[in-house]
This record gives C-alpha cells, structure tokens and sequence, in this order.
C-alpha cells in the first residue's frame, strides 16, 4: 500500500483523508462558483468543470462536469471511470507536467460549500449486518429468536425514499407520526421520543440494467460506482407501531444523511476483505467470486448543544454479513430495473463488543442501559439540538482513503396538530 506522490503537498501528508491514492468525487461551490463536479486532494479541490474546459480533462464530446452532479460521469461506465482516475493521478502527480495549467484550478477547501454528490435515483436500504439483527432481534423477539428464518439465506431490504436523501450538514427535524405505548388502547400523533441514528455504509450504483435482466455478484461489483457514509436516522417508536407486517415505513422514510465525496471502489481495491464464513451456504447466485467487503474503520461521534463532540462507537464494515455486491445482485434478481445513482444503504455496521454497537438502541440496549457523556448527561436515544458525526477511513501503511464527515444536527419537530 504505497502512498503516491502529489505535487500538492498537503495530499502527501500521513493523516489527510484525501491523498493521491483516494480522488473521491464531490460538488461544491464558492462565492463566485456555481455548484459542479470537483475532485478532493489534500486540503483542495479539483474543480473540474474547469479542467474540462481547458481540454486537460476529456471524457465525452459533451461536458460532464459543469453539472451539479456525477451522474453523467457515471453514465460513461466503468472503463471511463478508469480512464479518469488515471488522467487526474497523471495530472496530480509529483513529476506532472501540468502542473502550471492545473495548478489555478484548484479552490481550498476552507472556501467551498458542498452539495449533494449525485441525484439519487432510488434508495434501498438493507437489514444485513449480523450483530445487529441480532442484538435488535433479541431485544424484541428473544435470543432464541432473533434472526428470521430467511436472514441466513437472503439480503433483507425495504425500499426507503430517494426524495429525502440528504448531503451532511443539513439539519434533520425530529419526525412526527403514530405512537403506541404498550399499555396505551390507543394511538396519538406527535413528535418521536425514540429517535436514532444507523451506521451504514451506502453503496452508489453507477450503471443499469434493463427490465428482466439479472446480474452476477461479480457484475455488480464492476457496477458500483463508490461509497459513501449513510446515517439512516430511524424513529423507533413509530416503527415498533408502524412495521407489522411490511417493514418499516415513515419511521424512516424522513431523512438520510449521506457524506459530501464519493469514494471510488478502485481507491478501496487494497483494502478488500472477505465476508465471514456461512452458517449456512448461500444460494449459487448470491456466491462471492473474491473478497467483496473493505476493511474501513467507523466512527459514531455525538456532540450536545453547545458540547463537545465525544466518540460513542467505533466498528469496522468488515464485520457485515453481506457485501454490497451481493445486495446489488439480490436486488437485480427478481428482473428488478436498477438504475444509475440508485443507493444500497448496507444495514446497521455493528460488532460484536458493546463499544461497536451501530445504534443507540443497541448502545442503550432499548433505553435500558443509557450511555453517561463526559459532561455527565445521559442519552438513550437522541435528543433535540444533538449533533451525530459519522466518520470512516480505509487505513493503510502509508496512507489513508477517508470519506470526510457525515453530520446531521437535530432540530424540533415541526408540527400542526
């Protein structure tokens, strides 16, 4: 895992999350800059609309970066996704003899303001990560219950709402819906008091299938575009009522937050791990020709009004039962149309020690065990005016492929009854 070299010093630094080696894909803007396609590299940006006009960077003979995402880049398939990668690596490396022309097409990052990094087609959100069904499972079905007699077999999933699909940064209201205590004969309506978070990884799918088609787990893997962080905040409450029989529903269908950079699969090749052996052996379609999952180390961070911010969690995406690819070919295998910029959130990433728990339901056990901060409050679920940061990197010997923040602030309920 050697580090590259950039004429860009601050990419050649051993704790930046963007070195030559990463390139993630983000759109920003300035001041003076409308929002298009730029390219982190240590504390700057690409912009590359610009590189685009110059004629240092050609991928089509129409423009594709002058657009407030990546989804035209994506549409050019996986052997331009390649070429591209390999013309910004020349174009930023040490020895580069462009340095001069690319040089003022670069913007700090402290002057940039970030959007979403793509339009999301559909968004699709599985129940895969195998601690986590199995501590929530056990919580309300028992241990000798917790996992479906399906989960062993199958990639669960729901389909959850592109149109409230977030970038970090955006404060998310704390959502209103049906409640029912246990001991309650009736529902009310008002604002969740079981309000969560979900440490997921999101999986962006960069090309499409038609109608009917179907798709081996090694196809899909060529078909992801990168990964993001994806907080799929969940209201608990509205989902205990609301999910009998089909899943949930409106308890999460109010916001998910992703990360601003996209980070490409082939910046996450070195550091491909395997998913864990089966208890059961999967169907030949859901089979792994090759380590499918990455080794990439997560982080729950939570910050109190007016707090400081404290770790809470700390797990790895190696521990999830299923990777991405095969969600993708479960997804695909019905003849199921998947479409460039639809989004595969993983599932809740939880490990096996209490520290690697995904979620406050798992940190506070169902509100059972609250979790004490530095500052000597309590939380078992999220409360208003809270701050959730979440964080990942790929950490090689030389190197790290960081993802940046993905951060949502809660704010009260809006409400009209």
């Amino acid at each position: 895992m050697t580090r590259l070299t950039s004429w860009v010093e601050s990419a050649n630094s051993a704790d930046t999350d963007f070195p030559l080696n990463n390139l993630p894909y983000g759109v920003f803007s300035t001041n003076a800059l409308e929002p298009r396609c730029g390219v982190a590299i240590g504390d700057m940006v690409v912009d590359m609309a610009a590189l685009e006009a110059e004629d240092l960077v050609l991928l089509h003979f129409d423009p594709v970066f002058d657009v407030p995402y990546w989804n035209d880049v994506m549409d050019l398939g996986p052997k331009t996704w390649a070429d591209l990668r390999a013309r910004l690596i020349e174009l930023l490396s040490a020895n580069s003899p462009d340095q001069a022309k690319v040089a003022p097409h670069l913007v700090p990052m402290s002057e940039i303001h970030l959007h979403m990094p793509l339009v999301v087609s559909e968004y699709t959100d599985f129940y895969a990560g195998r601690h986590h069904a199995t501590n929530v499972g056990t919580m309300f079905r028992g241990a000798e219950n917790a996992l479906p007699p399906n989960w062993l077999h199958i990639p669960i999933g729901y389909n959850g709402r592109a149109s409230t699909v977030v970038v970090s940064g955006t404060d998310i209201h704390r959502p209103n819906g049906q409640l029912k205590a246990p001991d309650e004969d009736l529902p009310t309506f008002g604002p969740s008091k079981r309000l969560d978070i979900e440490l997921e990884m999101g999986a962006i799918v960069g090309t499409s299938t038609d109608m009917g088609d179907t798709i081996s787990v090694a196809e899909a893997d060529e078909m992801i575009f990168g990964y993001v962080l994806l907080n799929d905040w969940s209201a608990r409450d509205i989902q205990a009522w609301e999910y009998q029989p089909l899943g949930p529903f409106q308890a999460k269908a109010f916001a998910t937050s992703i990360s601003p950079w996209i980070v490409t699969s082939a910046a996450l090749e070195p550091f491909r791990t395997s998913t864990p052996e089966r208890e059961k052996d999967l169907l030949p379609y859901l089979q792994e020709p090759k380590p499918m999952l990455f080794n990439i180390d997560l982080s729950v961070i939570l910050q109190p009004e007016g707090g400081t911010q404290e770790v809470i969690a700390r797990t790895n995406y190696n521990t999830m039962y299923y990777s991405a690819p095969q969600q993708l070919a479960h997804h695909a295998s019905s003849g199921c149309a998947m479409n460039a910029g639809d989004l595969l959130g993983s599932g809740t990433i939880s490990g096996p020690e209490k520290h690697e728990r995904g979620s406050l339901l798992e940190l506070s056990w169902g509100g059972e065990e609250p979790i004490t901060l530095q500052d000597g409050s309590t939380r078992s679920f999220i409360e208003d005016g809270d701050t959730i940061i979440l964080t990942g990197h790929a950490q090689g010997a030389e190197y790290r492929i960081g993802f940046g923040a993905c951060a949502g602030k809660i704010l009260p309920a809006k409400t009209k009854f």
